[in-house]
């Protein structure tokens, strides 16, 4: 058994794949980060992310697989969902290794498992469309704070930038330090110092003075509308778990 260790970009994954190719190991597994298991019967090699071998990598997978694949597959690996690295090599083997097209050959357990990363992470994603809340700061720039569990932010930017395109907004990842500003303009990703800023109480401070107002009234909003009669807790659950609530104005 190889273990590849490499740096977490896209980039570096297809150069690992061209060295498992270049040295011809068949048992692997991927890691991201600093590997510092001593298990015995293991072999540790680091990967290097070489741009040239990536990009002959890319360009073979191109020949196979139509851009749509391409573009599913680059969304798997940006969700960086844990210990997932080595089914999206298994399935970029697979592609490479088959005569054949394998895009909708569910049978393979590579392409089935890129396609449950796939809906895990277009579900997480319309529900950060559905559940993000903007509040107004000081500087006419509405923020949003989310922690979505898989890196999403990226795959908003179409949304957001279509629907509030007249608006400066910001739209922060807490989990993984880094957001998505828009600026009427363009959009650019950028990193936020909350080394002062890590109280609640110090967050509203930043708010305009009628953000108070519209959360009251959109918190009122959600009372009204609210048939007690048909409360379905299950459901509620269900299409709003509790993990988005903290980051939701008519949760709070």
């Amino acid at each position: 058994m190889y273990t590849l260790v490499y740096d977490g970009t896209f980039e570096g994954l297809l150069t690992a794949v061209f060295e498992i190719y270049d040295r011809k190991l068949f048992h692997v597994k991927l890691i991201k980060g600093e590997w510092l298991s001593s298990a015995m019967f293991e072999e540790v090699v680091q990967i290097i992310t070489d741009e040239n071998r990536a990009t002959r990598v890319l360009r073979g997978l191109r020949k196979k697989l139509s851009s749509a694949s391409i573009q599913r597959l680059y969304i798997a690996h940006m969700a960086e969902m844990e210990n997932e690295e080595s089914a999206i090599v298994g399935f970029i083997r697979y592609v490479f290794d088959s005569d054949i097209n394998v895009e909708e050959d569910y049978g393979n357990k590579y392409v089935m498992r890129l396609s449950e990363i796939l809906k895990m992470v277009r579900r997480e994603k319309h529900r950060m469309e559905a559940f993000i809340r903007f509040q107004k700061l000081k500087d006419e720039t509405f923020y949003a704070a989310v922690e979505p569990d898989f890196n999403v932010l990226p795959l908003l930017i179409r949304h957001f930038k279509n629907r509030y395109a007249d608006q400066k907004w910001i739209i922060y990842d807490i989990k993984r330090k880094y957001g998505i500003h828009y600026n009427l303009h363009d959009t650019q990703y950028i990193s936020l110092d909350f080394s002062e800023v890590n109280k609640h109480s110090d967050v509203i401070s930043a708010y305009t003075e009628d953000e108070t107002i519209y959360q009251h009234l959109w918190k009122n909003y959600f009372t009204s509308v609210n048939i007690a009669a048909r409360k379905n807790t299950k459901l509620h659950l269900r299409h709003i778990p509790k993990r988005y609530w903290r980051h939701l104005t008519e949760k709070i």
